[in-house]
């Protein structure tokens, strides 16, 4: 795309860190919102935020873990706005919790939400951008789509999955009029570090603020490359391509310095 203003932007997980500092960016440049958030008065409030820049902004508080509900709430979002210029697949939960301790059903809500939805609300809204002529996808996933994490094997799976998806998806569209995007933060100072039912972080290091994602977010639908590091961490994934036994090892010893 070659602006903001004005477009139709959809933007799942938007009432709090990545989606939410996404949201007022996007209103500043002049796009039409369309957000989707679990917490109603946090959306509330960020549409609120939002619509203080003058642009048309709608909410659905959403349990995007709904798969049945899913296609329907693109459709919604598309006929508020007469099309969708934009979606932006944010939303996620975490699931820190030691493999030998994941419950199946565990692992398939982590799919659902992470994964399946995502794919649900594009592959509803592709069809219809590629007949309007213009359309983009930005798919948010995470280092832990690229390196296995400790203690994350389903959320890991499930960013795998989005991120495997998202490659292949782009090559399919190639000759279409849709640009597909993939965002791959580091950590993120958001509350997926602190959400209950979940193992403590095991994380060593400095979080990045979410504006630094909604900054390549922004970027992306404006024509940036592929695929976008937010902050760059692809060493690490190099690293781990050149010497999957070293990646391992320097892992667990930094994790675990104990082991």
């Amino acid at each position: 795309m070659d602006e903001i203003a004005d477009a139709a932007v959809l933007v799942t997980g938007a009432s709090a860190g990545i989606g939410e500092a996404l949201a007022l960016r996007l209103a500043a440049g002049g796009a039409r919102l369309g957000l989707v958030g679990r917490d109603v008065q946090r959306l509330d409030d960020v549409a609120r935020r939002c619509a203080d820049h003058g642009v048309d902004v709608a909410t659905w508080a959403f349990d995007l873990g709904d798969l049945e509900a899913v296609g329907d709430l693109a459709a919604r979002c598309w006929d508020r706005f007469g099309g969708v210029d934009v979606l932006v697949n944010n939303a996620a939960m975490p699931k820190r919790r030691h493999v030998l301790s994941l419950s199946d059903a565990e692992a398939e809500e982590v799919m659902r939400v992470n994964f399946h939805s995502p794919v649900k609300l594009a592959t509803t809204l592709l069809p219809r951008m590629i007949e309007q002529g213009r359309g983009c996808v930005v798919n948010v996933s995470s280092l832990g789509g690229r390196l296995g994490i400790l203690n994350e094997t389903a959320y890991s799976a499930s960013k795998f999955a989005l991120t495997g998806w998202t490659e292949a998806a782009a090559l399919d569209l190639w000759e279409e009029p849709v640009e597909i995007r993939l965002i791959t933060p580091g950590a993120i100072d958001t509350a997926i570090w602190s959400r209950p039912d979940n193992d403590d972080a095991e994380f060593v290091g400095e979080l990045e603020p979410p504006d630094t994602v909604a900054v390549a977010i922004e970027d992306a639908i404006l024509g940036g490359p592929f695929e976008t590091y937010s902050p760059d961490m692809s060493a690490f994934v190099e690293f781990k391509m050149a010497d999957m036994d070293a990646f391992q090892r320097g892992t667990i010893a930094a994790m675990r310095p104990e082991v």
